[in-house]
């Protein structure tokens, strides 16, 4: 493929030979999905085709994520449009014989069922649903509806259409000004603006400049980038290739962690047909222009997600941050001016390129432009990956596109931002997804991470949880973070033992506002997010812990009492049976007692008792 002409042209022809096969079957071959056992699905799907002599009439593609992925197995019939969850391979006979036989859509196996009422149907299709009505695709505009092991697919759903255009009808610094009036900030948590970034390398001199995607993935909660990778790859090179053009680099890199295996046999794959076609390589469709690119895999450390850190592991070195400046696109990879990017910020370039700047700008508000991709996970009904536009606010994430909250559950806290964010209470619902109005709550947007915290999660155990990540990911470099995330942890730890006292609880505070201000790069000063942010909504759990002893949640042992109602007590001795710790004994009268010293607070006596006598304080 030697021209933009000739792109066109495969887009055309792929397009028309899509269109002889009656029916086109996407199955979710992404992580969650395959780990779900996806693939017998698949297989089960293909063999009852034949049984009923209809493989010729469907085509099997396996994509990567559809977003839904608390529900998988997942399947979508085109041209219908349909999608069925939660599937087993022992359904996929009645599925093809209603569905592709009888030509009947199946509720039972639908991703919603709603109860039949006079005039409705007893099903919703899902893009009917409000997970999908209240999303906005852009980086996810081909996810779960291609095969990413095949660039014609790409090609045909305008894939390296806005590389074409970047490099026939603009100058880089054309490219670079169009992502910088798009307002696209980076997705990976800095929310630098990202055409400013290119300016900034395009103005260097040098002999040699390089760009790199990063894709070392590895906040708690946040899986967007790497189901990216393993839905649409070309996407990232596309988007990769267009910021090398813009600052003028001719090799580029995607730093990925070894262990996303999908991903890293997906991209590889992308790579070489890319090669292939002449979309990677010598004067890339006749332009002048020449890029190429290879995978390296990170040291697995979740501080080589920092720019500079990465750079350090890239050159053998020890994975630690240095102090900036110079900034990687002043002296970066080897000393030379560097571009890094993350995954979705990539991803997006070559959407806004072929669009234009104002149809991103207009997406989301003033001082958020454009879509972002979240990790949608915690106790609600819907979870997996939605794309919405910035400023949407956090009650239609949780109520509209998550379906509101599990059965039994009451929402006491939303996390933005994994183990460097905080939480938003449930009072503050309406609150913007917004880089500067999460700022000013002591929060952030991060990479992506949201977790929705039911009324049963101990805040205290929560946070001690993502402090315990930040000071095992710490690189040990500063003193701030090595030892303060330490001390953190151990505070946070008395407080939920019940061993701490008021005066400790004023220690935490200071030490966690002496890391933030202290620490040596950006992700140190997030750690104490967590701990700050909790103790501005929710203190008074603090002082329950510290001064009644008392876990709200139940949560915390230490904390937890276990009495028997000796009027409701019947004798029947399941407590006593079931008990490990054996700290259950009888008195005259039959009814038992807890000896709460020897008690293990595992919870078994209060979950056995067939009469629910024993309570839980």
């Amino acid at each position: 493929m030697r021209t933009a002409e000739e792109l066109m042209e495969r887009k055309e022809a792929h397009k028309k030979r899509s269109c002889e096969c009656p029916y086109r079957v996407c199955i979710c071959g992404g992580t969650s999905c395959t780990s779900q056992n996806s693939r017998d699905v698949r297989e089960a799907f293909r063999e009852e085709l034949r049984l009923v002599g209809m493989e010729d009439q469907v085509e099997i593609v396996t994509t990567g994520c559809h977003g839904l992925c608390a529900k998988g197995p997942v399947m979508t019939v085109y041209p219908e449009g349909v999608t069925y969850a939660n599937l087993l391979p022992e359904n996929l006979e009645e599925l093809v014989e209603e569905h592709f036989v009888n030509k009947r859509v199946i509720p039972k196996f639908l991703y919603t069922n709603v109860e039949p009422a006079p005039g409705r149907p007893n099903f919703v299709p899902l893009r009917q649903s409000k997970f999908v009505i209240c999303q906005t695709p852009v980086v996810f505009e081909r996810c779960g509806k291609i095969d990413p092991e095949n660039i014609e697919d790409f090609i045909e759903m305008d894939g390296y259409q806005g590389l074409a255009k970047a490099l026939t009808q603009m100058t880089p610094e054309d490219v670079a000004e169009a992502v910088t009036e798009s307002g696209l900030r980076g997705r990976g948590g800095g929310a630098y603006l990202t055409g400013v970034k290119w300016q900034i390398a395009a103005a260097q001199e040098s002999d040699e400049k390089y760009v790199i995607c990063n894709a070392d993935e590895g906040d708690l909660g946040a899986y967007m980038d790497r189901s990216v990778i393993e839905a649409d790859p070309h996407t990232v090179i596309e988007g990769l290739t267009i910021a090398a053009y813009a600052v003028g680099a001719s090799q580029g890199y995607v730093y990925i962690r070894p262990e996303y295996t999908t991903a890293v046999k997906n991209l590889t794959t992308a790579i070489s047909q890319a090669r292939e076609n002449g979309l990677l390589g010598d004067d890339i469709l006749s332009s002048g222009f020449s890029f190429d690119m290879e995978i390296r895999f990170a040291a697995g450390a979740y501080v080589c997600g920092e720019e500079t850190a990465m750079i350090s592991s890239f050159e053998w070195n020890r994975g630690e941050p240095r102090l900036k400046p110079a900034y990687p696109v002043e002296k970066g990879l080897y000393e030379k001016p560097t571009v890094i990017n993350n995954v979705e910020t990539l991803a997006t370039v070559a959407a806004i390129i072929r669009n234009g700047s104002g149809w991103f700008a207009q997406k989301g508000n003033e001082t958020a432009c454009g879509t972002k991709i979240f990790a949608l996970g915690g106790d609600l009904n819907n979870t997996g990956l939605v794309e919405v536009p910035l400023g949407t606010s956090l009650r239609t994430i949780v109520e509209e596109i998550g379906g509101g909250m599990v059965p039994g559950k009451a929402l006491k806290a939303i996390q933005t931002g994994g183990a460097s964010g905080g939480y938003i209470p449930a009072s503050d619902l309406d609150v913007p997804l917004d880089y500067d109005v999460l700022a000013e709550r002591g929060t952030l947007l991060g990479a992506g991470g949201l977790m929705a915290l039911g009324d049963d999660i101990c805040i205290i155990e929560h946070v001690k949880q993502q402090v315990e990540f930040s000071m095992k990911e710490s690189c040990g470099k500063c003193t701030a973070c090595r030892i303060g995330t330490q001390k953190m942890y151990d505070l946070l730890d008395k407080i939920t033992e019940g061993k701490a006292d008021m005066e400790e609880l004023v220690k935490l505070e200071e030490l966690a506002e002496y890391v933030r201000t202290s620490a040596y790069c950006g992700l140190g000063k997030a750690a104490p997010n967590p701990v700050l942010s909790s103790l501005r909504y929710f203190r008074e759990d603090y002082v329950a812990h510290i001064q009644d002893r008392k876990c709200s949640a139940k949560v915390c042992k230490p904390l937890i009492t276990y009495e028997v109602n000796q009027k409701r007590c019947e004798g029947c001795g399941v407590c006593a049976a079931s008990c490990p710790a054996k700290c259950i004994s009888e008195r005259e009268d039959e009814t038992k007692v807890i000896d709460m010293e020897r008690c293990l607070a595992c919870d078994t006596c209060y979950q056995y008792c067939p009469v629910k006598a024993i309570s839980k304080e």
